[in-house]
């Protein structure tokens, strides 16, 4: 072995253990004496690097001699330890026996664990692995045996329906993670299911009494000190009330304490707690206790908390004068775990795959999260390995729970050969490498103060936390009066503070709220904001106030409060969107994403990895999910969009992909649903589609939606008319596709905390609101070809499919092909069209003489559309093409190729058509009525006019 080598080519090494051997054999020959050749290297070069061994020959030297003589120290495996144990405790008699037993098996296995760790260089991982694995068994055999033996003295506990009750421990800190230290103590917390009492012995306890004694039974099985040692120092500080609470708890009083009373340092304590030996009760207990630790929003109130521990904990290294500290010191193994810790309290709420114990499994999904880069990634785990290395080398020393670096040259000499590094100089050269890059980090994310801030000048801080009784107080400094001029501007600034003060808020968010506002003024003066964001922003504040960790985000995240305050300032329909549903704050962090949609083909794949984090059978989770992924999406298109990232025709685009991925996943979600009732159409069994489709009509059909637009749906199916599902509770194919429509309809519609999913409007389905919600391919194709109006037909000009299987789809479009392009009488069908413009002019036309509605004004948007639906359902039957397309622009650019229009005729119905459409969207985003003056609405539908009146004049 390398590290045999380097001992016996140190004199000074290779001289102490080859002293340390001949003495044990001296003492112990009949024991050392027969180890060969190999086996005596190991041993002296064991001895020479760790006390803890040589003084534990001494203690158990048949123990040690088992040890050295066995297993290969360089093979990576892990002893079945619950096993060895198991059979070594069923020997014992009382609880002398049991004490002695787990000492001495302990200095066994921790024995050979430090060899394999300092001589035979065994991976980090499965040092850690099998220093976890033997405190999980040890604490799990003590606690079976002392089970059994509480029983046979004061019964059974149960609860009050008969059922047993147990013991169950959970393992925090580092054996929470299963990356527990050499020399750790083992910090735990006993809890029960249910109150109760015992049965089956002359004397009746109440399960809480119980639990007590044996809880008291197995700390003393552990931690108490004989003459064999102890097995673990054991620490119950970090239960609910820590030493002055009771020494176990119910799972109720579990809950209740930590919903009513559990601190952030809790929180941040129960990261890592885990149910030791799991089963079906582990479950029931993360369940309880999850909403604590992990909170379903972006919860940044933690970064000040971690702060503040951090602090308390650099105070108490300088108090001490804990110099050399590789875990507590700046860029320690702390900093580490509170980078990682912190991102799982802050989003581990919305990402399941935060949710994990060990620090190692938890890292690459930060970078998989795109919340941590590659590189940082690497910096932090190549100094965990490095540190935690050292650290275990250096408990394994002496068997004590230390992280300073050790003085005493033999000692450093020591961790340097069992590190194989050349001399301390360099070790030290190496370590602080790790330790700066660590630091680095940990500033750039938490720091001694909120990262990321501009210093602000003072006056800011004096003026929102002055009375402001006058308006002339407010309007002391010069630049600011000069800033912010208007009357309405300081008024509302003045309602808005009084406003809040008469709000309740607690402690911790009035410090943030005031800390927060200065900045939230400094910035709207220093970005020259116009006087309209100022309200824009008092909006969203104004209901954002009383969430602590809002607030939080805000001010711990000055590129959040930044681009908030420049997104108001563009939009208010973005401002009353972020207002609505504050939880889109979280989407401001990175102001990357914010401007950079996503590839059109990416919505899909994005939801889905979305849903993958929420469970199957949480329906109600599931339909929030779908709502918050909508908002999140449409407030990256609407950033791109006013930071004009995106054009109009991009916008649309984004905005209908989004909607066609949503509904992609909705369907998903309802089959599910219905399927486990129903199971499937047989039809449908052993294949890759649904027998269903679903067509999108106007907006949705020409790939113009908006930011608030409906939804123009039709669903078919094509079931035989005799099919039936396959499940348990069969029902015929036609039934359960209705009850598909209504469940879709339901998930899209349900009024939910984050609102509706989309409007759907289901009434251009054959016989519209009188129709069935979903209707066979073949009987929607009978009712267009002999019932349908001519202004169905026009709406199936602008439809397409937008979900359903190829054979369905080529079916529809044929459907669709030969509906359009049959022969019409053409006088009649300008008049059937000319009719319903009328109509439709008559009835919503909002139009003053000043100002002329975008859509219904003469020579607007519908004007634009009726004309193509017309030109399209006149001259298909010449020049099938034109049926081609479901979008105005592309129609108007077919009617040019085939001559119908002119080129100059078709750019003019084009520019009009998207200069039109860009006002309207303008005018949603303003929160404005869509209309425009008259004169310059004119000028835009001037050729609009003359080109509708050539072909739809009466």
């Amino acid at each position: 072995m390398i590290i045999c080598d380097r001992v016996n080519n140190n004199e000074q090494l290779n001289l102490l253990g080859q002293q340390r051997v001949t003495q044990l054999e001296a003492a112990h020959w009949s024991t050392f004496s027969p180890l060969d050749n190999n086996k005596r290297t190991i041993a002296i070069a064991s001895l020479a690097l760790s006390d803890f061994l040589f003084r534990s020959c001494e203690l158990a030297p048949d123990v040690m001699y088992k040890v050295f003589s066995g297993a290969e120290f360089d093979r990576e495996y892990l002893p079945n330890y619950h096993q060895e144990l198991e059979e070594l405790l069923a020997t014992c008699d009382d609880e002398l026996a049991l004490h002695r037993a787990l000492r001495l098996y302990r200095t066994e296995a921790m024995a050979h664990i430090a060899i394999s760790d300092v001589v035979g260089q065994v991976s980090l991982d499965n040092s850690l692995q099998r220093l976890s694995s033997l405190a999980d068994a040890l604490i799990l055999s003590a606690l079976k045996w002392l089970k059994n033996h509480c029983k046979a003295r004061w019964g059974t506990p149960y609860n009050a329906n008969g059922e047993e009750q147990e013991l169950l421990v959970y393992g925090m800190g580092k054996l929470g993670g299963e990356e527990l230290n050499f020399s750790s103590d083992i910090d735990l917390i006993f809890v029960y299911p249910e109150m109760g009492e015992t049965q089956g012995a002359r004397k009746t306890l109440d399960n809480q009494t119980y639990f007590t004694r044996l809880g008291q039974k197995l700390i003393s099985a552990l931690n108490q000190q004989t003459a064999d040692g102890f097995v673990y120092r054991v620490d119950m500080r970090l239960r609910p009330f820590g030493e002055s609470g009771p020494l176990v708890l119910s799972f109720a009083a579990m809950e209740d304490y930590y919903q009513e009373q559990g601190r952030d340092w809790e929180r941040y304590a129960m990261l890592k707690a885990r149910l030791i030996g799991g089963g079906k009760q582990a479950q029931q207990l993360s369940t309880l206790l999850r909403p604590f630790v992990y909170r379903r929003y972006i919860d940044f109130s933690v970064i000040e908390s971690l702060r503040k521990m951090k602090n308390m904990i650099s105070q108490e290294v300088r108090r001490k004068q804990l110099t050399n500290n590789i875990k507590l010191g700046a860029g320690g193994i702390r900093e580490i775990e509170f980078i990682v810790q912190v991102f799982q309290l802050i989003r581990g709420g919305r990402v399941k795959a935060l949710q994990q114990k060990n620090l190692l499994t938890v890292l690459p999904e930060l970078v998989n999260e795109s919340l941590l880069p590659q590189k940082s990634a690497e910096i932090l785990e190549n100094a965990y390995r490095f540190l935690r290395r050292a650290e275990n080398i250096i408990q394994a020393l002496d068997d004590k729970q230390t992280q300073t670096l050790p003085d005493l040259p033999l000692d450093q000499l020591r961790l340097i050969t069992a590190m194989q590094i050349d001399s301390w100089s360099v070790f030290i050269e190496q370590l602080k490498a790790h330790m700066e890059g660590v630091h680095k980090e940990f500033s750039l994310l938490i720091g001694e103060e909120a990262p990321n801030q501009e210093s602000i000048e003072s006056i800011w801080e004096t003026l929102w936390l002055s009375q402001w009784e006058s308006r002339e107080e407010f309007k002391w400094q010069q630049d600011i009066a000069e800033h912010w001029q208007e009357q309405s501007t300081w008024q509302r600034l003045y309602d808005f503070k009084h406003e809040i003060d008469q709000r309740t808020m607690g402690q911790r968010g009035r410090q943030i709220f005031d800390k927060l506002m200065p900045r939230v003024l400094w910035r709207l003066h220093h970005q020259q904001m116009k006087e309209k964001a100022v309200p824009r922003v008092l909006q969203v504040l104004a209901k954002i106030v009383s969430r602590t960790a809002y607030l939080e985000l805000l001010f711990e995240n000055e590129g959040a409060l930044i681009q908030l305050i420049k997104l108001c300032d563009k939009s208010d329909w973005i401002s009353e969107y972020i207002a609505k549903f504050p939880i889109l704050l979280d989407e401001l962090i990175d102001p990357k994403l914010l401007h950079n949609p996503p590839a059109l083909s990416q919505y899909t794949e994005d939801l889905q990895h979305s849903m993958l984090r929420i469970p199957e059978d949480d329906v109600e989770s599931q339909m929030e999910g779908l709502r918050q992924f909508k908002q999140a999406q449409q407030l990256r298109i609407a950033a791109a969009d006013i930071s004009e990232v995106l054009p109009l025709m991009k916008v649309s685009d984004h905005l209908t992909a989004l909607a066609e991925a949503i509904l992609t996943e909705v369907i998903q979600q309802a089959w599910q649903q219905l399927t486990v009732r129903f199971g499937q159409p047989n039809a449908t069994a052993g294949t890759d589609h649904k027998g269903f489709a679903v067509i999108g009509y106007g907006k949705m059909g020409g790939i113009e939606l908006g930011y608030g637009s409906d939804l123009d749906l039709v669903f078919i199916h094509d079931s035989d008319a005799n099919d039936y599902t396959n499940g348990d509770k069969q029902i015929s194919s036609s039934q359960f596709y209705v009850k598909l429509a209504q469940k879709i309809m339901h998930i899209f519609n349900a009024r939910m905390s984050s609102g509706i999913l989309y409007e759907l409007d289901m009434r251009l389905r054959p016989s519209g609101n009188s129709g069935v919600l979903v209707i066979h391919v073949d009987s929607f194709a009978d009712y267009q070809l002999t019932e349908a109006w001519t202004w169905e037909h026009q709406a199936l000009v602008r439809s397409r499919i937008i979900y359903g299987h190829e054979l369905l789809a080529e079916r529809f479009n044929t459907i669709r092909r030969n509906i359009l392009s049959m022969a019409r009488e053409p006088e009649g069908l300008k008049k059937d069209v000319v009719e319903m413009r009328e109509k439709m002019r008559g009835h919503i036309d909002k139009s003053t003489e000043t100002d002329i509605d975008l859509k219904h004004g003469l020579g607007g948007l519908v004007d634009i559309e009726f004309l193509a639906q017309y030109l399209v359902l006149n001259f298909s039957h010449e020049f099938p093409a034109l049926t081609t397309y479901s979008d105005n622009v592309r129609i108007f650019e077919q009617l040019a190729k085939h001559k119908i229009l002119t080129l100059e005729q078709s750019s003019q119905l084009v520019d009009s058509y998207c200069q039109l459409r860009n006002e309207g969207h303008r005018a949603v985003l303003q929160n404005e009525a869509s209309t425009l003056p008259a004169s310059e609405f004119k000028e835009i539908a001037a050729p609009v006019v003359s080109i509708y009146h050539r072909y739809l004049h009466t």
